[in-house]
């Protein structure tokens, strides 16, 4: 599996935990030279207090574990 497939994959670990708050989130870029994803929160995850939490604790943590090539996860 390549790099992007990863990515979704471990995404699509968290899509019903994050569905079930009615939010979502999608991939808008990965630059693999120093390891950034670029992520669009939408649905209730857009503008929420808690969409850093959930962006820093839950999506890029995860997505460092599974995906070692990822360093960081930013919202656009």
């Amino acid at each position: 599996m390549d790099v992007m497939d990863r990515i979704e994959s471990a995404l699509d670990g968290l899509r019903p935990y994050i569905a079930s708050h009615k939010g979502r989130v999608e991939v808008v870029d990965f630059d693999p030279d120093v390891g950034t994803l670029l992520v669009r929160l939408g649905g209730t995850c857009q503008g929420c207090s808690a969409a850093t939490v959930t962006l820093k604790h839950g999506i890029e943590r995860r997505l460092r574990e599974s995906v070692p090539e990822v360093r960081a996860v930013e919202a656009v």
